[in-house]
């Protein structure tokens, strides 16, 4: 049997270790797809979604923000469908990597989704 070398352009091992950092998340397959939870999901996995052409993930995001990154780059963040009516954001992975500098963005991105969704006692002990 032959290991499988992973796809080192692959962004989805370490999108999964940034959710996984986070307190009491879970992850789980919703419609197919990679998914992270805390009680409810936060972020998902989008793999060439529906012909999409990038890998992207889809995550809650703080009022406005959506907005605000679309116009800011609307190159890299996007309004995903079925879940950008509520304020989701959609952000492109490709050409992104685990260096430092993407996986701050990636992480506060995260993070951010994840105090959307996470009950205010688990906010409190991630804020120490």
């Amino acid at each position: 049997m032959t290991a499988r070398n992973p796809d080192p352009a692959d962004p989805l091992p370490w999108l999964r270790e940034i959710c996984l950092s986070l307190p009491e998340v879970t992850e789980k397959l919703s419609h197919g797809s990679p998914s992270w939870f805390v009680r409810r999901m936060f972020v998902s996995y989008a793999d060439h979604h529906h012909g999409h052409p990038h890998r992207a993930f889809w995550c809650a995001a703080p009022p406005g923000v959506q907005s605000e990154l679309v116009a800011e780059d609307p190159a890299r963040f996007f309004r995903p469908a079925y879940v950008g009516h509520r304020g989701w954001l959609g952000v492109v992975l490709d050409g992104t990597g685990p260096d430092a500098a993407d996986r701050d963005e990636i992480t506060e991105i995260v993070t951010d989704a994840w105090r959307c969704v996470a009950p205010a006692l688990l906010t409190a002990r991630l804020d120490g």
